[in-house]
């Protein structure tokens, strides 16, 4: 499936009916009296937050979408059936804005989230409402209002707890495809992985989180160069990020503090998000090679290899402590840190 994060579509609220000029038969009532009711309302466009979806790709393929208009005023005075609403289904972390004004309509980032982005025009009044003491047989209508226009812009940020940040073949996509049901493309050169993919780790006791694995970042990412501009804006919203460090790379430290300034240099708020430096490839170290980097900002630092599973164990534990920590956090102080007594390597 080919991964869309921008689309641009075109709303239309559904047009409102108009109402009716009628008049009922009744002894004594000039012409019976008026009986024109007002039409009914043209339906909404509602963007649905729909937790199966990961992509946007259905957006690329179709520019226009207009809700249905509402039915007409009746004599008798019967209200015009009201539009059905057109009800599109977007992924969970969905942004929405204006695209003629720039602004931010809203977001959907949970199951079921519901946001109204072009409202359907109101029904006109028939006859009936124009009546009065001195006007018993009134002719006047009004006609349905036009739906509500807008082009918009919808962009998607994935939501996961845990964000795979690395230099191309720094292991990524290997580690999501050992420790999830996921199957990102792995292979030895640069950029095998193009679009971010998501996998849920699974524990003991009934226990996951959402891992996302976000393709390479180089140096000058964030200024465009690579692919990394282009998919930073998916570890906005994790948890926590994972910074992956291979311990056969050249100079470890030089990695880690070029992926630290890339996240800087795209969005300060990024170099703020709690981190842990995972060292992979542990199983390619160098005879008695000491592998140490300095990361005082970090909560913590793993050894693992994805390849024999070394350390995947107690790296798991600890990205499933930390990310509770976080969501505890959104929810108010906590008494007690489930990182404290979980497992770390620290050279």
């Amino acid at each position: 499936m080919v991964f869309v994060d921008v689309a641009r579509i075109h709303v239309t609220g559904g047009a409102g009916g108009a109402g009716a000029v009628a008049f009922r038969r009744e002894r004594g009532v000039p012409r019976g009296g008026p009986s024109g009711a007002r039409g009914g309302d043209g339906g909404d466009v509602v963007l649905v937050a729909d937790g199966r979806l990961d992509t946007l790709l259905d957006y690329s393929y179709r520019e226009h979408y207009r809700a249905d208009r509402a039915a007409h005023g009746e004599g008798g005075n019967r209200v015009g059936g009201s539009g059905e609403d057109l009800r599109l289904p977007v992924p969970l972390g969905t942004l929405v804005r204006d695209v003629e004004t720039g602004g931010r309509i809203g977001e959907l980032l949970d199951e079921g989230d519901e946001l109204v982005v072009a409202r359907g025009g109101r029904g006109g009044r028939g006859n009936a409402s124009f009546a009065s003491p001195t006007r018993q047989a009134p002719r006047e209508w009004e006609p349905g209002e036009w739906g509500e226009e807008r082009h918009i812009e919808l962009e998607l940020k994935l939501i996961a707890d845990v964000g795979l940040v690395g230099e191309p073949n720094a292991g990524k996509s290997t580690l999501l495809a050992r420790v999830t049901a996921a199957r990102p493309r792995v292979a030895d050169y640069p950029f095998t992985t193009l679009t971010p993919n998501l996998g849920v780790v699974a524990l003991s006791d009934s226990r996951s989180f959402v891992m996302a694995d976000i393709p390479g970042i180089i140096e000058g990412a964030h200024e465009g160069r690579g692919l990394g501009t282009q998919f930073l804006r998916h570890i906005e919203r994790t948890r926590t990020l994972a910074l992956l460090v291979p311990v056969d790379d050249a100079d470890p430290q030089a990695t880690y503090d070029l992926l630290r300034e890339e996240l800087r240099g795209h969005d300060a708020a990024l170099a703020g998000i709690p981190h842990c430096v995972l060292l992979t490839k542990s199983d390619l170290r160098p005879p008695d090679a000491d592998v140490t980097v300095d990361a005082p900002e970090s909560w913590g630092r793993f050894e693992i290899s994805a390849v024999t599973g070394a350390g995947l164990a107690e790296a798991r534990e600890g990205l499933w402590a930390r990310v509770q920590v976080e969501k505890k956090a959104l929810a108010g102080p906590e008494e007690s840190d489930p990182l404290e007594g979980a497992a770390t390597w620290r050279p």
